[in-house]
């Protein structure tokens, strides 16, 4: 018997590309959906006769409510081996393995540093100039030199733009909730008293928290506030750890001088939303983890875990344990 398999939020067409679904093609039909589904109804149509289920990180959720609509599902494979977005409860109940994939660190922190350094010289406002015939030179850019780079997070991510940091000559402050002086020193970063410290002192600040009901809304209207005025927030983390009505009225109002940000609490992003035509936004559509060897990654593994599962020894299995 055949059996069916939609990979969901393939944006690029990427996924039958960038991996080899051979192995797959005598058992599986697979399938690709370029655009994301915020319909559910129309969701459930698509998945209707689908017994495997690959989805892109966070794009579709998974909560209970879709799941028990989706009778014939047996296995959801998500690309990284976290996904906050799937029930795991509900999917166990209903005998629907779940299965991850690696993900590289490398990505994000690449594009983090794109962000800062976008933000610091101004390129995008430089760039558009230059191509649509506009003035020759109408910013003066920052330096990364000697100012002071604070991080929210110091774990994988976090830990390799500290070293990127260094080399550029910049001083670096570190704080959550669990780090030490100790791991901090570890890494070539220094400990800030707190929060505030950092953010008091920092030039630029990144976000490299795990979302958590601890980090929800973790930077609000006080810590904005706290900011220095030339200071720039750069997030390729989870939007939800900024609470968003502060970082609009801090952009608006000047509090600091502007932010690069990867991730929205609605993905896609509207049309119309402010964030996509405030002058001081540096802005891309969720590219942290959107690279060739990622997505050979993502997309290899996915092929494995399909592999594994119809030969009735799953890989990579997440249990939420």
């Amino acid at each position: 018997m055949t059996l069916h398999c939609v990979v969901l939020d393939d944006y690029q067409g990427a996924a039958l590309t960038l991996a080899d679904w051979s192995p797959l093609a005598d058992r599986v039909e697979v399938r690709t959906l370029r655009e994301n589904i915020t319909d559910r109804d129309k969701l459930v149509a698509e998945l209707a006769r689908c017994e495997i289920v690959v989805i892109m990180r966070e794009r579709t959720p998974f909560d209970a409510a879709l799941l028990r609509r989706l009778p014939r599902l047996r296995l959801l494979v998500t690309t990284g081996m976290r996904n906050a977005s799937i029930d795991l409860a509900t999917a166990a109940a209903q005998g629907v393995t779940v299965c991850g994939t690696a993900s590289s660190s490398t990505p994000p922190v690449e594009l983090t540093w794109a962000l800062l350094l976008g933000l610091a010289r101004r390129i995008t406002t430089e760039n558009r100039a230059l191509r649509e015939g506009g003035r020759w030179q109408t910013t003066v850019g920052q330096d990364l030199h000697g100012r002071t780079l604070g991080l929210l997070g110091l774990g994988k991510i976090g830990t390799r733009v500290a070293r990127v940091a260094t080399a550029f000559g910049m001083e670096v402050l570190a704080w959550s909730e669990n780090l030490t002086a100790g791991r901090a020193a570890e890494t070539g970063t220094q400990l800030a008293d707190s929060k505030e410290d950092l953010l008091r002192r920092s030039d630029f600040v990144s976000v490299h928290l795990v979302l958590s009901d601890r980090t929800r809304g973790l930077l609000g209207e006080p810590e904005l506030r706290a900011m220095r005025p030339h200071a720039y927030l750069v997030n390729t983390s989870r939007a939800a750890i900024v609470d968003r009505a502060a970082l609009l009225r801090a952009l608006r109002e000047g509090w600091i001088a502007g932010a690069g940000l990867d991730v929205f609490e609605t993905e896609p992003l509207p049309v119309g939303d402010p964030l996509r035509g405030l002058p001081n936004v540096l802005a891309t559509p969720h590219l942290g983890y959107v690279t060739e060897r990622n997505y050979r990654t993502f997309y290899t593994e996915a092929v494995e875990d399909i592999t594994a599962f119809l030969a009735g020894t799953p890989v990579r299995r997440l249990t939420g344990a």
